[in-house]
């Protein structure tokens, strides 16, 4: 049933979905802050370690590279479905956090990326089965749900960069100790308040010969070409904003490390606003418009961050923000619109497909970047490598809005 038409009376249960929904994505917030935790001290790590471009690399790369190894070992033995998910995720962020503390322990450069390794591996327990729980309580709004979601996903990503901001006199450990803190406690939360809803979903089975047909079918593959455009441009601008804008801040003759480090919390965290809208926009207006609109402002951004670059600063935030709220907001989309669309007999295969492409195309884009920039004589015009993918995602999602197997999203909105 659409939003728009639900007028049944608000209940206890209404009460009670909107308490676990805050509860968790708090959980999410404090859990995702080892996301990119080594990201915010980057500049410090490659200093006291020693790395090379080679090892900076692998560094920013290995939790995106942890994330699709877990997510796929998950898939294959359906783990969601053999664990109960608040056990799970409590494990889960458990050990992202002690993969994250053993940093403190100056492990060296090949330690330092298993431990990154290690802690995307363990962030697949957390993020795909939160989505998952927070769909069993919600059959109306759940656009705007998911949205939350992604949206906690977005502010714990955001945090390692207000650590470093507020830490500015001190050294990079404190980053590291208080995100590995906060994703500890992100674990008891979860273990304490995360339970699953009144709409239980079936068994979730990842069935490799159905890979195929996830491809076959020309909704199915217009929704994850969505995706992939999204994808090639959400993780490497959240990787490499730090150093897009310190580069922009030493042209600007403004500000310090701090500074930017603030700056890249702000633009990051700005994401939530985008994703509440996205939830809220694809339960009324549907989700190819949603998505589309999303990648055409976002892509936009990406094209204008080089013109920006030299100043004012003033025009240089605004874009940055715009930025960070386009670029995340339709995220949650991407999958919502899959579960509509897949067979019910093989929606887990579906959904494991577009996660693992997806974040297995981040890896490319995150090693690219820095070498278009490298190529091109700095970091100016670096963005320009990530705008075709919003380009070719809007495409995409609007020739899938033309299908008429599109009506079965959002409630007939498509």
């Amino acid at each position: 049933m659409s939003a728009l038409n639900d007028s049944r009376p608000r209940t206890a249960a209404d009460t009670e979905r909107w308490r676990v929904l805050a509860l968790l994505c708090l959980a999410v917030v404090l859990s995702l802050t080892t996301w990119f935790s080594a990201t915010a001290i980057l500049p410090e790590l490659k200093q006291e370690l020693g790395l090379g471009p080679s090892a900076e690399a692998w560094l920013t790369n290995g939790v995106q590279l942890g994330f699709v190894i877990g997510a796929l070992m998950a898939s294959l033995v359906n783990l969601p479905d053999l664990v109960r998910l608040s056990r799970l995720m409590a494990v889960a962020a458990l050990v992202a956090a002690l993969a994250n503390a053993s940093l403190l322990l100056h492990p060296g450069p090949g330690g330092v990326i298993a431990a990154r390794i290690m802690t995307g591996m363990a962030l697949a327990g957390v993020y795909p089965p939160a989505l998952k729980l927070v769909a069993t309580w919600f059959t109306r709004d759940r656009g705007l749900a998911l949205g939350a979601v992604i949206g906690a996903l977005t502010i714990g990503s955001a945090l390692p960069h207000l650590f470093r901001a507020a830490s500015s006199t001190l050294d990079w450990r404190p980053v590291v100790a208080a995100a590995s803190v906060a994703t500890a406690i992100g674990a008891l939360l979860f273990l304490l308040f995360a339970k699953e809803g009144p709409y239980p979903f079936g068994k979730a089975l990842f069935e490799p010969s159905r890979i195929g047909q996830v491809f076959r079918e020309r909704p199915l593959l217009l929704a994850n070409l969505g995706y992939l455009g999204h994808m090639w441009e959400l993780y490497a601008m959240w990787a490499w904003l730090l150093a897009y804008t310190r580069a922009a801040f030493e042209a600007q003759a403004i500000g310090t490390a701090a500074a930017a480090s603030l700056a890249t919390f702000f633009v990051v965290a700005s994401g939530i606003l985008g994703c509440l809208l996205g939830g809220y926009l694809s339960d009324r207006i549907g989700r190819t418009a949603t998505t589309a609109g999303m990648m055409i402002v976002s892509g936009g951004c990406a094209l204008l961050m080089g013109f920006v670059f030299t100043g004012p600063l003033w025009l240089f935030m605004l874009v940055a923000i715009v930025w960070g709220m386009s670029v995340i907001g339709d995220s949650a989309q991407f999958s919502a619109a899959v579960t509509e669309l897949a067979d019910r007999r093989f929606v887990g295969t579906a959904l494991s497909v577009q996660l693992g492409a997806g974040f297995a195309l981040t890896v490319l884009a995150i090693w690219l970047a820095p070498r278009f920039a490298d190529l091109i004589g700095g970091w100016r015009w670096a963005f320009l490598l990530l705008v075709p993918g919003p380009v070719l995602g809007t495409i995409a999602m609007l020739w899938l809005r033309k299908l008429p197997e599109s009506v079965n999203m959002a409630g007939g909105l498509r």
